[in-house]
């Protein structure tokens, strides 16, 4: 069938391939969307955001604690010249920290550990919480 100067290849079907042709591209163009937005929020989901370890320090070697949370997981906390240790509103030297303190630290994840940016001391040693 030959159409003004064209010729309808598609066997007098033009009006369902190119149905076709629409659906296909639009179906790609759905997709393409989905995946820009769905990868970004993955991404996001675990890098680049802060996450808080709160608990008891068990125990303390050079720049690492490890902190026992309250739900009883073992998690070390790195420690750099950047952390920011403090105790209600006053700085404290990571020399401070003791077996026992109750601590709050936040930062980045990485390789099942927390590199703090910040670590809040607890104002009472656990055990003299555990007595009143």
């Amino acid at each position: 069938m030959k159409i003004g100067k064209f010729q309808d290849r598609s066997g007098g079907n033009l009006g369902i391939v190119m149905g076709e042709r629409f659906m296909t591209r639009t179906l790609l163009g759905a997709i393409a969307i989905v995946v820009a937005l769905a990868v970004p929020a993955s991404v996001l989901a675990h890098e680049g955001h802060a996450h808080k370890v709160m608990g008891t320090v068990s125990s303390i070697d050079g720049a690492h604690l490890m902190v026992k949370t309250t739900d009883g997981k073992t998690v070390m906390v790195m420690l750099d010249a950047k952390t920011r240790i403090t105790q209600g509103k006053t700085k404290v030297a990571a020399s401070a920290l003791k077996v026992g303190d109750r601590v709050v630290a936040e930062g980045a994840e990485e390789k099942e550990m927390l590199m703090a940016t910040s670590v809040q001391v607890g104002t009472a040693p656990a055990a003299a919480a555990a007595k009143k």
